[in-house]
């Protein structure tokens, strides 16, 4: 088997309500994928976290690269390609880059062998994942104080039994927001916090220490991500456990936060840290250092396949009669052709999702939708 094309495909929408991070701000969704196919009619599908045009711009200049060569050979596609782009991209684009590439790559071998991706990453440890709903944002002309609660409430109405509010913009309007949302949705839904690293070192502590009383999960990105020390600082200075990692791109970009024990949780992206070739050596990685890995996911079905792929192999770290399961972040912001790009859409239900048993990622493109939302 031969790869014989390589092609992306953007997608974007512009957005009713402007709504924002600590970090970054949204008025479009902008996304793309990765289409693979090879000389015997078997076609791949992958997508890339990040800027999608710039995405778009580096998988074509790697496509030069693997035109010809054998898609099922995907540990050698993956070094090769890395090692031909790495004296300038040992993380950030490159990376991200070659995360849909190598998504696609196992979506053709899945489909070549007519087994699930899971299968082929060692088996199904899971087949359905409980689902977090991710939300919360600032939105423009809305008072998040007010507007929060009801959303979480609203999340929890429809079967979710836990949600991530986004912080990181005012320690004392932060903690008002954490605790009406907290009254909103009661003791028993789980909630965590995301600052999107808008706090100082400082902040975050006091932050968390306060925060503590409300039963929170976690605590997503306390501060900026190349501030290693502050992150142990963070992590030693407040009770709430720390995650972080969507930014750590690779398993080079994870090693150092792992051994310098920065964080409690790690979140690599599936679509930014490598793709399936590389999470399963960050998941070795996680087992290795007694991290617990709940992935970052901010993307079309493509993405959230996936990454339920990823997650059903994870195996129980550590293993026990009842072991910590992991969580998918299920994104509940404005995207419509989320679910749209896939002819069946991947929807939760009470919370849980259901991990595709189809080979590959599982799942059928709809090229409608590729049309109506193409830029």
């Amino acid at each position: 088997m031969k790869i014989t094309a390589i092609r992306t495909h953007l997608l974007e929408h512009k957005l009713d309500t402007y709504f924002e991070s600590a970090s970054s701000g949204f008025s479009t969704r902008t996304h793309v994928l990765v289409e693979v196919e090879t000389d015997v009619g078997i076609t791949g599908w992958g997508e890339c976290l990040g800027p999608a045009r710039l995405n778009a711009a580096i998988v074509e200049g790697m496509a030069g690269h693997l035109i010809g060569q054998n898609p099922l050979e995907t540990e050698k596609r993956w070094l090769e390609t890395y090692h031909a782009f790495r004296d300038q991209g040992q993380r950030g684009l490159t990376i991200t880059a070659l995360s849909g590439i190598d998504i696609a790559l196992w979506d053709i071998k899945g489909k070549a062998w007519g087994v699930p991706v899971s299968t082929l990453m060692g088996g199904r440890f899971r087949e359905s994942i409980e689902a977090y709903a991710t939300g919360g944002f600032r939105k423009d002309g809305l008072d998040r104080v007010t507007d929060l609660p009801a959303e979480l409430a609203r999340y929890k109405a429809e079967g979710f039994g836990a949600a991530k509010i986004k912080i990181g913009f005012d320690v004392d309007e932060d903690l008002e927001v954490i605790k009406r949302c907290r009254d909103a949705i009661g003791p028993d839904m789980k909630l965590m916090i995301d600052a999107n690293h808008g706090f100082t070192v400082a902040e975050a502590i006091a932050l968390g220490r306060e925060a503590a009383q409300y039963g929170i999960g976690w605590f997503e990105e306390p501060v900026l991500p190349e501030l290693l020390d502050g992150y142990v600082d963070v992590r030693r200075g407040q009770p709430i456990p720390v995650a972080g990692g969507e930014t750590w791109h690779g398993s080079w970009g994870m090693k150092g936060p792992v051994e310098k024990r920065c964080i409690d949780i790690l979140q690599p992206d599936i679509c930014g840290t490598g793709g399936f070739t590389e999470a399963k050596r960050i998941s070795d990685m996680c087992v290795l250092h007694g991290v617990r890995l709940v992935p970052h996911v901010w993307g079309t079905g493509v993405q959230l396949a996936a990454s339920l792929q990823f997650l059903s192999a994870l195996p129980p770290n550590p293993p026990r009669p009842e072991p910590l399961q992991p969580m998918l972040e299920f994104d509940q912001t404005e995207m419509p052709f989320r679910q749209t790009v896939l002819t069946s859409p991947l929807t939760h239900e009470s919370g849980l999702v259901a991990v595709p048993d189809g080979p590959g990622l599982g799942i059928e493109i709809n090229r409608d939708t590729l049309e109506n939302y193409r830029p």
